[in-house]
């Protein structure tokens, strides 16, 4: 699983859920959970030592899992093309069918319920796979199983992963606590494919998926211990037993919320045309001007430290400002550094535009999260996560196709230019959103 973010309200319940949003929209900071006012000193409390756990457990948990997703796309590989292309739908096509549906169930029976749940059914299920792994190797019905039941199980996993941080710190600490999130991920992204591949070397798929199911383990542990400062709505209407009208209201609270609204557009903009920047067209730009593997790979690094140096700001800082002010104008930057890198003469330019891009990406990436977990109501934040995730998910799976078309059409030149003008244009449309401007969730009040 990725280690990634009851019954339906009225649209009156939806936006009003609580004081936090109100305030939110008047331009005041959101007041925490115990009723005090958000501290007006530069003190910062520390983190609370149960989101510490927990995001230890889910960060183990993503070592295991980037390892197992290595192992599954090599053995896929070496059954050609066709069949590793299925083993990556066999996970994102459950995934985005079942998302809104794991997302009403995560408000509905509790998100770490959910957690401690696809925990054990990962944990059984690697088990499994190890042992017929090694007895049988990796015949492609294995691999499409496998990728069936980690889309399914992240389809509930997410949205209940994504919502925990709300339900475990105060909302002024949530840009801080996502950001430490974000850094281990980081980390463990850099760590993860060098580390599958010594493993899948030494003992194949089998060997991987018993270190997964370690990782499992120690969650679940983990799960177990840490439990939830609040876990049921604050206004919870009686279930209407209708399990899909729930999810679907997720849609609606999402997107009529004057908050919410704009930011997963952002979000859905920043997944279709930045997150494919790097991973598919830089290399087609660098194959294209023969700047070779090792220019691009220089472009990715600097991307990689802009990024990492906005979110250890903010773990050490918290919010650098107006979230919904800084997520849009990190686009505007991010999207000038994709102009930069599309008509850079050479790859020395090109490494300073991918620095400039992972600023951009790092700044929204640090309060886009925070501003919308704070923004949703309590008895939707597993819903919005689900929401948040299917907008991402669905515009990075359409962009990745249109872009591919489109280089080959055009160029990965072209290209670039018209995502970075749209990305651009995206950010100055957040810039003049009333709501998102003006909101100051997280920081201390006047």
């Amino acid at each position: 699983m990725s280690a990634e973010v009851e019954s339906s309200a009225s649209v009156g319940d939806a936006a009003p859920a609580g004081e936090g949003d109100r305030r939110a929209r008047d331009g005041a900071a959101p007041r925490p959970r115990d009723g005090k006012e958000a501290p007006r000193t530069g003190h910062r409390p520390p983190l609370p030592r149960s989101y510490l756990w927990w995001l230890g457990g889910i960060l183990t948990s993503l070592v295991g899992n980037s390892v197992l997703y290595f192992a599954l796309g090599w053995a896929a590989g070496a059954h050609g093309g066709g069949v590793a292309g299925l083993a990556l739908s066999a996970i994102t096509l459950p995934r985005v069918l079942f998302l809104l549906v794991g997302g009403a169930v995560g408000d509905r029976v509790s998100a770490r319920r959910v957690l401690i749940t696809g925990d054990a059914a990962m944990l059984a299920f690697t088990l499994v796979l190890a042992a017929v792994a090694f007895h049988l190797g990796t015949p492609p019905w294995l691999l499409m199983a496998t990728g069936v039941a980690i889309g399914v199980v992240d389809a509930f996993y997410l949205p209940a992963s994504g919502s925990m941080p709300r339900r475990l710190v105060d909302e002024e600490q949530l840009p801080r606590a996502l950001s430490l999130r974000q850094v281990g991920g980081q980390v463990i992204a850099m760590g993860g494919g060098p580390l599958g591949g010594a493993l899948v070397g030494l003992a194949g798929l089998a060997g991987a998926a018993l270190v997964d199911a370690g990782t499992f383990a120690l969650t679940l542990v983990v799960l177990l211990a840490v439990r939830p400062r609040r876990e049921a709505p604050v206004r919870a209407p009686e279930p209407s037993g209708n399990i899909l009208k729930e999810a679907m209201d997720g849609i609606r609270v999402a997107f009529v919320h004057p908050i919410l609204r704009p930011a997963l557009c952002l979000t859905g903009f920043a997944a279709g045309f930045l997150l494919p920047v790097l991973s598919l067209l830089l290399p087609l730009l660098a194959r294209e001007r023969e700047w070779g593997a090792s220019g691009a790979g220089l472009v990715i690094g600097a991307q990689g430290v802009g990024m990492v140096a906005i979110t250890l700001a903010v773990v050490k800082r918290g919010p650098l400002g107006r979230p919904g002010l800084l997520s849009a104008g990190a686009l505007v930057l991010a999207g000038t550094g994709v102009l930069v890198l599309a008509l850079a003469p050479g790859a020395p330019v090109a490494v300073l535009a991918g620095l400039v891009i992972g600023a951009g990406n790092g700044l929204f990436s640090a309060h886009i999260g925070p501003l919308v977990l704070a923004s949703a109501p309590e008895s939707h934040l597993s819903r919005v996560q689900a929401v948040l995730v299917l907008v991402q998910s669905l515009a990075l799976l359409l962009m990745n196709n249109v872009f591919g078309t489109g280089v080959d059409l055009a160029g990965a030149g072209p290209v670039l230019v018209t995502g970075a003008v749209l990305l651009i244009g995206a950010g100055l449309a957040g810039l003049a959103s009333a709501p998102l401007r003006n909101d100051r969730t997280g920081l201390p009040a006047d």
